[in-house]
């Protein structure tokens, strides 16, 4: 097919190859062609943080990267965190918290704030909230969403 491109990368572990349009995003390569449902769009401008995702070791909008930038990176998605053993500990806090009602921004903030605990796993209420002023929700109010990450913080140390 004309004008395709063919990109390898890592996606939460496993070796990817896919074929996209130059003018993709990451994010509909995930959603359309990979058919990783989990990433969710909302904006599809990078405003409101839906789409988070791991890449490199950043987090960045996937609305807003191209999906041939993804060439020989290493991808992480919110179907990336559970293991055969059960839910990552921040989605189950969210779980807990209830801190989350219609879905479109929880792998968004559930990834932020992993990233966030990853790098500061001693984060404190006013640093979260700064971190996440990127997410944008407009069901739960951000409370539950606050006390969701302060869980999984706490039960992220017990368990080192």
């Amino acid at each position: 097919m004309p004008g395709l491109v063919h990109v390898t990368t890592t996606i939460n572990g496993n070796e990817v190859n896919f074929l996209c349009e130059p003018r993709q995003s990451l994010l509909e390569c995930l959603r359309d062609v990979l058919g990783m449902t989990g990433t969710k769009e909302g904006c599809n401008d990078g405003n409101c943080g839906a789409c988070t995702v791991m890449f490199d070791g950043r987090i960045v909008t996937s609305c807003l990267v191209l999906g041939v930038e993804a060439q020989g990176k290493e991808i992480t998605t919110i179907e990336g965190l559970a293991t055969p053993q059960g839910l990552h500990p921040m989605q189950q806090a969210f779980l807990e918290q209830a801190a989350l009602q219609c879905g479109i921004c929880t792998p968004g903030f559930i990834m932020a704030s992993k990233a966030l605990l990853d790098q500061e796993p001693d984060a404190d209420e006013h640093r979260i909230r700064h971190w996440l002023a990127g997410n944008l929700c407009r069901c739960t109010g951000y409370d539950k969403i606050i006390r969701a990450v302060l869980q999984a913080e706490e039960t992220m140390k017990a368990s080192k």
